[in-house]
């Protein structure tokens, strides 16, 4: 379901700028990590609201593009705000691939990484999924579809369960890491992420306080 940002709309202060456009700070929403910096017009926001891929207004060319339209790169958006003087965008978005132009994930030439392990590899294995790699272990799984992915979930939890009757460490914590991996993986096939988990695992503990 689509956010409701007539509001927001309405509140943007484009009349700052002769060119009727304020900054997008564009930002991904897993890693944090600030991808780009372009200029929205109103229509350019309007856009991006409706299709959801960040829009930008050329002001060299003098019209709407998107984000990818050439590499297919687009940016995929999770949710958009404003600053307290109403004239500066943040918009957190998904990466189809490589932001900058050069071909570098950001385009201030920053690796787009996160302190959290798990939040990188889950963007590791996204690509794996959009951008299958030959030999790779993980595309492979995508390819052999959903029915294996979740049978492969499924041993790996069995195998878990029959170490942590043993007294065996390392054993067990190579599969419990075993079974988080395969459990990411199928996340990704049914088009999840672990922040869809954690939501519901937010609500869960506010409703019983």
């Amino acid at each position: 379901m689509k956010k409701d940002y007539s509001e927001l709309v309405k509140r943007v202060d484009f009349s700052k700028s002769s060119s009727q456009t304020v900054p997008a700070i564009i930002q991904d929403s897993s890693t944090n990590v600030v991808l780009m910096l372009g200029y929205m017009n109103e229509d350019a926001l309007l856009e991006t609201i409706d299709s959801q891929l960040v829009t930008f207004f050329s002001r060299s060319k003098n019209r709407l593009w998107v984000k990818g339209e050439t590499s297919k790169h687009y940016l995929h958006v999770v949710d958009i705000k404003t600053d307290c003087d109403f004239d500066t965008l943040l918009i957190t978005a998904k990466p189809d691939g490589n932001v900058c132009h050069t071909g570098a994930e950001t385009c201030f030439n920053e690796e787009n990484t996160s302190e959290d392990f798990l939040r990188t590899l889950e963007k590791i294995i996204e690509g794996r999924k959009k951008r299958p790699v030959s030999g790779s272990y993980t595309s492979t799984l995508f390819k052999n579809g959903i029915n294996k992915m979740a049978q492969k979930v499924g041993e790996e939890a069995v195998e878990l369960i029959i170490e942590a009757k043993d007294n065996n460490q390392k054993l067990f914590i190579n599969e419990a890491a075993d079974l988080l991996f395969h459990y990411l993986i199928l996340l990704q096939a049914k088009n999840k992420t672990l922040d869809d988990v954690i939501e519901v695992l937010e609500k869960r503990h506010k409703d019983q306080k």
